[in-house]
């Protein structure tokens, strides 16, 4: 029997946010920013790349480092941080890849014969004039590169940023932060042939309203129109902008992702979250003749521990595209096998009893202690990272979506608590029907418990809500059909 594909798709210890996922021969690649579990900021490590084949997306291979920060001349130290990358091919073959230099408002360059890597440092981005694009006083803030390699040759550059930095932060440069703007590239791919033009502005004419760009720029060309995705100005949603050409009349198409399960005509504001938020980045792929849209969700109740998530998008006759629900599934071409053992990282939803939140407030860990979140075990030597459900109390509830269940009978499973509690299980969000209970007895460690469900046959989200005084830890359930 052929894998699964799970959400989200890397292992439980990898976190790679920001995801571009480009097909490239007969494997997808996906480039990310590199974060380290309990960091205490975005994008500690050097960059990595993963890769599957396109016929198998539960098949990832790691393609191990494929560029260092202190690569860069400007960070010999390695004290920059390298940000959201993204990569393209260029007019002789080879395999470019573009970042942010940490809050410098410079991107870097480097090169490869293998969209796997390893990549060497090429150069800054810079004016035909041999200025680096970010050095100069009043020169605008560069930030999150994307690049698109079109069909007639010309290749263009896409960047920008929202929120205005201090100087300190920036190298002592006074940049400018007008919104979302595009530069066409030389043929060497790092020289700017255009001043950048100011695309998506973050306010007034011209921006989106209500969905004003933040940042987060990624491209791609589908049917002949351009498709921009960003990040808006609430951060947690992913939106996109459509147009007929590649540097102007950009008009908003809507919304593609948002890391709380947003819907627009189902919830409304960060009220109805089914999850918890904050910052978001990714892009489209169009993998086999199915499109997907990469983004990432935060764990550990903070914003430094983001992992990739990809969910599958539907593309009208017209070109406009729905709005893709947060599921376990995403790339797994359909529901999950409603039997067997399933660990509980995997959920799309995560609430407490009080709703959720924003993981970048200013005290995330003190506003949500007596909130569930999702976090990992200490590694050690030899021994498998467990990633888990730590602190659900009572009225906590995960959820996972999709599976195709068959005469399920019995779930299992596997959480500690100190205190007697219970899981209850449905297939609504709500609980308008309880599908079956499992008691569970106190215990310091992990133990595994089993109760009896109803179901009807069919393909069915899952949800379990703890019911106790003390707090519960889930790590694992199993699904059990009958005989």
């Amino acid at each position: 029997m052929k894998k699964q594909c799970l959400n989200p798709f890397l292992p439980a210890n990898e976190y790679v946010p920001d995801p571009e996922p480009h097909v490239f021969g007969d494997r997808v690649y996906v480039y990310g920013s590199h974060d380290r579990f309990g960091a205490p900021m975005f994008c500690v490590n050097d960059y990595v790349c993963w890769s599957a084949p396109a016929d198998n997306l539960a098949d990832w291979r790691y393609e191990g480092v494929i560029y260092r920060k202190k690569q860069d001349p400007k960070n010999r130290a390695g004290l920059l941080l390298l940000f959201a990358p993204d990569v393209a091919r260029g007019p002789d073959g080879r395999f470019y890849l573009y970042y942010g230099l940490s809050f410098t408002g410079i991107l870097g360059v480097a090169v490869s014969d293998s969209p796997a890597g390893p990549f060497t440092f090429y150069g800054h981005v810079r004016f035909p004039d041999g200025h680096i694009w970010g050095t100069k006083k009043g020169d605008s803030f560069a930030f999150d590169p994307a690049v698109l390699t079109d069909d007639d040759g010309r290749i263009w550059l896409y960047s920008g940023f929202a929120t205005e930095l201090p100087a300190i932060v920036t190298g002592g440069k006074k940049l400018t932060y007008a919104g979302g703007e595009v530069a066409e590239l030389s043929a060497d791919m790092k020289t700017l042939k255009s001043q950048p033009k100011l695309l998506f502005p973050k306010k007034g004419k011209g921006s989106f309203q209500n969905h004003e760009f933040f940042e987060a720029s990624s491209i791609r060309k589908i049917n002949g129109r351009y498709y921009f995705v960003y990040s808006s100005r609430h951060n947690h949603e992913l939106c996109y902008a459509i147009s007929d050409t590649p540097d102007g009349d950009f008009r908003f198409g809507g919304i593609l992702v948002s890391n709380g399960d947003i819907f627009p005509k189902t919830a409304q504001g960060e009220k109805g979250a089914r999850n918890y938020i904050g910052n978001n980045h990714g892009g489209m792929c169009c993998i086999q003749g199915q499109w997907y849209i990469f983004y990432h969700r935060h764990t550990n109740r903070s914003s430094y521990s983001r992992q990739a998530c990809a969910q599958p998008l539907a593309i009208e006759a017209d070109g406009t595209i729905g709005q893709a629900e947060l599921t376990s599934c995403g790339l797994n071409g359909g529901p999950l096998l409603g039997r067997g053992w399933y660990e509980a990282r995997i959920c799309c939803h995560l609430w407490s009893r009080e709703g959720t939140g924003r993981y970048d407030c200013r005290f995330p860990k003190i506003q949500f202690r007596k909130h569930p979140f999702l976090t990992q075990s200490r590694s050690k030597p030899g021994k498998k990272v467990w990633q888990y459900i730590k602190n659900m109390r009572d009225g906590s509830t995960a959820g996972y979506k999709y599976f195709r269940t068959e005469n399920l009978k019995a779930v299992e499973v596997e959480v500690r608590t100190r205190t007697a509690g219970k899981m209850e299980i449905s297939d609504t969000p709500e609980f308008e029907r309880t599908a079956g209970v499992i008691e569970i007895k106190p215990s310091g460690k992990f133990e595994r418990y089993r109760g009896k469900v109803s179901l009807e046959d069919g393909v069915r989200a899952l949800y379990f809500q703890y019911r106790g005084s003390g707090a519960c830890d889930f790590r694992a359930f199993r699904l059990i059909p009958g005989p």
